[in-house]
């Protein structure tokens, strides 16, 4: 990846493309390079509980992962802590780099992802591994729990 973490780099040609299409943006709305890069390089990686790296990773630790190196920012590693480094917001002010939560097997916040834009979430899924979806797909938007952007005064 280009740049250093936090920076904004300007997204080869092929990924904007592949990502515009993919949410149904227009290219020249797929800005972070580093960002798209990233999920480029994750896309596909398994699911495995507890891992953090691309021969497994589980949904905290991408989003671990992802802040880091895309945004600089070090969050807890576990998603029940994630959901405290956010302020909360309303699903309608989301931002690309916020984070989602879902409340999966009775559990509150056990599931978490990074909302992209146009209503596109991207997670690490326990059936698929590293996947984008639509926010609002009804077979997850039922178990939509939080939304906000991360607090980074908490590093």
């Amino acid at each position: 990846m280009k740049g250093q973490p936090g920076q904004v780099v300007k997204p080869t040609g092929s990924i904007a493309s592949k990502y515009s299409e993919i949410m149904g943006v227009s290219k020249s709305d797929i800005t972070n390079g580093r960002l798209y890069a990233f999920i480029e390089e994750w896309m596909g990686t398994p699911y495995h509980y507890g891992g953090m790296d691309k021969s497994g990773t589980d949904c905290s630790g991408f989003v671990y992962q992802l802040q880091q190196q895309v945004y600089g920012i070090t969050l807890p590693r576990m998603t029940s802590q994630q959901v405290t480094v956010i302020k909360r917001k309303y699903e309608g002010q989301l931002q690309e780099g916020d984070l989602i939560f879902w409340d999966y097997d009775g559990k509150k916040f056990s599931h978490v992802g990074v909302y992209l834009q146009n209503d596109y979430v991207v997670h690490a899924s326990s059936r698929k591994g590293v996947i984008i979806i639509k926010l609002h797909d009804p077979s997850t938007y039922k178990y939509f729990s939080r939304c906000g952007s991360v607090i980074a005064a908490v590093q």
